[in-house]
């Protein structure tokens, strides 16, 4: 596994967003690569994580779901990864006292490059589907809670998101639709 800082909408580096590369070993047969390993992992990110909850999503082209978080303490960090097809993939900078915050990073993952996007706390996550559908997974070290959940709008005027393909905006959530202006957000609904 290799890890990769990766940069915003600036061509900032944005502290502790990781994009992580699989080892990938290749034959006659096929291809075998390890898609979690925690002693890796740990050593990767410098810190020991405790996943409780594996999640997975499946839509179509042109799908967005984003840009969503939770607040403390119920704050949750994310291991995303696409198993099939291919997302654009989006964290956005929450944290108050952050240098790049504000700024987004977006990074291609799909069922070729095998990457995985690290999301710690502090960052709102979504993703526009690319191919023509996609399943993706992620790993969560907090349980779901509702009233602890809090929406970015995918099209933020403030955060000039390049999403790479139209979205199918017959097909986004309530919830995305009712989502709130970075703008607009409390001191409460940041880190």
């Amino acid at each position: 596994m290799k890890k990769k800082l990766l940069v915003n909408n600036l061509g900032e580096i944005i502290e502790d967003l990781l994009l992580i590369t699989p080892s990938i070993y290749y034959d006659t047969r096929g291809y075998f690569y390890e898609s979690w390993n925690q002693k890796e992992f740990t050593k990767l990110i410098g810190k020991s994580i405790n996943f409780l909850q594996d999640n997975h999503s499946f839509s179509m082209q042109g799908v967005i779901r984003g840009l969503h978080y939770q607040v403390p303490p119920f704050q949750q960090q994310k291991l995303v990864t696409c198993i099939r097809g291919e997302i654009f993939d989006v964290a956005v900078d929450i944290r108050k006292k952050s240098p790049t915050f504000g700024s987004w990073s977006g990074t291609y993952l799909n069922e070729k490059n095998h990457n995985q996007l690290w999301v710690p706390e502090g960052f709102a996550h979504g993703f526009i589907v690319t191919s023509s559908f996609a399943l993706v997974m992620y790993k969560v070290d907090q349980y779901w809670k509702k009233n602890h959940e809090h929406s970015i709008r995918w099209d933020d005027e403030d955060l000039k998101i390049s999403w790479p393909l139209k979205v199918q905006e017959d097909l986004i959530s309530e919830k995305d639709s009712n989502a709130t202006s970075f703008i607009d957000l409390n001191d409460d609904k940041l880190f």
